[in-house]
């Protein structure tokens, strides 16, 4: 059974997966997420139109959102669900389609998505032989649907959380959409699908604005915090992912139980929030980024909750594969998956007597580590940030946001940190930090040299410290700050963040360590052009020539 996959920055070879996906998804999963987002522009085909009818379709909006999410890299690799997953798109579909169709729209020509049916399990495959991501003949028009597609999974990553926050955002709603329909449109042209482009990162900034919202609001704005990454003697859950709704959920339930809780890779920056540090029993954060999980999660000893995406499947004979748990979007053959229940709440008393059933976590670190500097904190602190910079003290800023990898040309973002002279400081969001958030870089007049503001979802803090310190300089032009990006990528919600930068006006913007294999070269060439957008190379090469701007 044949497939293509290249939406993350591992695509083998960089060009594309065609036997099996370096993040360990199956040819038979990739060809049923095809399918599931074949079904999804279907669904969106319609209800555009419904919308525009007047009608409300909260069932489709949540729907999409989280069908979207469970196709991103890494979030689930369950056969059985996506089975049932397309089964439930092409029924929503229709029955959107008949709610449109009685208010009176009608349809013409469509996109076979919009009206193909299956039963069956080999129904299912035998048509993701015949769709997918080479579907579309022509390479610029491919790249530019692919880039949209990715970008709107991105988004959908982040409305996910704020839904369950009950923070949801309907025009981030219907522009996904909008955005699915408008990518089955053979009308629209190269210049059609740029303008597209570019108003995925307007919703984009709007679905992370939402989601900055609903989690502040919630659990309260996150706040400079030394992070314990040593352990304790008692039974513990490891979780993982990134949806703080079901850290909260854990957290509750854990409470006086004699279980621990411990954070792992982009869970770490729950420990920044002040409504979880009264919990006594959240220890700290274990572990680095999410490709070590393999080696960390056999040392730990007791479950783990993957909220979201970050799974690596484990292999077959993994002491750990029968403690794994999943929800929400994510998923692993073998895992039980725990669901909902009608008011959003989750049980995870089964995950809790497995804990205490287990060995403590194994100690494989000691010390601390500081984060916390999310867009509040650091505005509390302008007025110091703000004279070091005036002073000279601090001379260039360098957002090294985005996702940590397998590939050991990543090494370069550690080289990087390490080489950056000493009066500059690293803003950061995301897992690419664990690359160098443990090194001794030091501070600036009691500053950090590395500001960590959160997970991925996260990065709309740097966006929003970036606009405060140009409101407060008065330029006029985001990109006259003594600010340089030197991004990270790996999966579809970095594609978001990089668009919404875009749409923001930011410029002169690395990308690394290689740039999208679904970047067509007349695609890239148009984002060199107008954006400056360009890869990475030589460690010291590379300081000297960020360095040299605007001296």
């Amino acid at each position: 059974m044949s497939m293509f996959c290249y939406q993350c920055q591992e695509a083998a070879g960089g060009k594309g997966c065609t036997i099996r996906g370096v993040c360990g998804k199956e040819d038979s999963t990739a060809n049923l997420q095809d399918l599931l987002i074949h079904i999804l522009k279907g669904i969106s085909i319609y209800s555009v139109e419904a919308k525009e009818l007047g009608l409300k379709l909260p069932k489709v909006d949540h729907f999409v959102m989280e069908s979207l999410f469970m196709t991103i890299t890494n979030a689930n690799f369950d056969n059985d669900a996506f089975i049932e997953r397309v089964k439930e798109a092409i029924s929503l579909r229709d029955e959107v389609r008949a709610k449109a169709e009685k208010t009176g729209a009608s349809f013409e020509d469509l996109y076979d998505g919009a009206n193909w049916s299956g039963e069956s399990e080999e129904e299912f495959f035998a048509k993701a032989e015949e769709i997918g991501v080479l579907e579309t003949e022509d390479e610029d028009v491919r790249s530019l649907r692919e880039l949209i597609t990715y970008g709107v999974k991105g988004m959908a990553a982040y409305a996910e959380h704020s839904y369950n926050l009950e923070n949801g955002d309907q025009e981030v709603y219907d522009f996904m959409q909008k955005a699915l329909a408008a990518t089955t449109d053979d009308s629209l042209t190269a210049d059609d699908l740029v303008a597209l482009t570019m108003e995925t990162g307007k919703y984009g900034v709007t679905a992370m604005a939402t989601l900055d919202k609903a989690n502040t609001e919630a659990y309260g704005n996150p706040e400079i915090t030394e992070v314990n990454i040593g352990t304790e003697d008692n039974p513990a859950i490891l979780i993982s992912g990134h949806d703080l709704k079901d850290m909260e959920m854990l957290l509750e339930q854990t409470e006086g139980t004699g279980v621990d809780v411990y954070t792992h890779s982009e869970m770490l920056p729950a420990n920044y929030y002040p409504a979880f540090k009264k919990y006594d029993h959240f220890v700290g954060n274990y572990g680095n980024a999410w490709w070590q999980q393999k080696e960390e999660f056999e040392s730990f000893n007791g479950p783990i909750l993957f909220t979201t995406n970050c799974i690596v499947p484990p292999k077959k004979d993994a002491s750990y594969r029968d403690r794994i748990f999943t929800t929400g979007a994510a998923g692993l053959d073998g895992a039980t998956h725990i669901e909902a229940d009608h008011n959003g709440k989750k049980d995870f008393s089964q995950i809790i007597e497995l804990a205490k059933e287990c060995e403590a976590p194994e100690e494989i670190e000691k010390g601390t580590i500081v984060g916390g500097f999310a867009h509040n904190q650091v505005l509390a602190l302008a007025d110091k940030v703000v004279d070091a910079v005036k002073s000279g003290a601090i001379k260039r800023f360098f957002v090294m946001a985005g996702c940590d990898g397998r590939m050991n040309s990543r090494d370069y973002y550690t080289k990087f940190a390490q080489e950056l002279p000493d009066d500059t400081v690293i803003l950061t969001a995301g897992c690419a930090k664990y690359r160098y958030n443990k090194l001794d870089l030091g501070d600036i007049g009691g500053i950090p040299r590395v500001l960590d503001s959160g997970q991925c979802n996260d990065s709309y803090s740097l966006a929003v410290i970036a606009m405060k310190l140009q409101e407060v300089f008065g330029l006029e032009d985001i990109n006259e700050l003594p600010i340089s990006y030197n991004i990270a990528w790996y999966e579809q919600k970095a594609v978001i963040v990089l668009l919404a930068l875009l749409y923001l006006g930011v410029k002169n913007i690395h990308l690394g360590p290689t740039l999208p294999a679904f970047l067509s070269q007349n695609v890239a060439k148009v984002l060199v052009e107008n954006f400056g957008i360009a890869g990475i190379g030589e460690v010291e090469e590379d300081v000297e020539a960020f360095m040299a701007v605007g001296s």
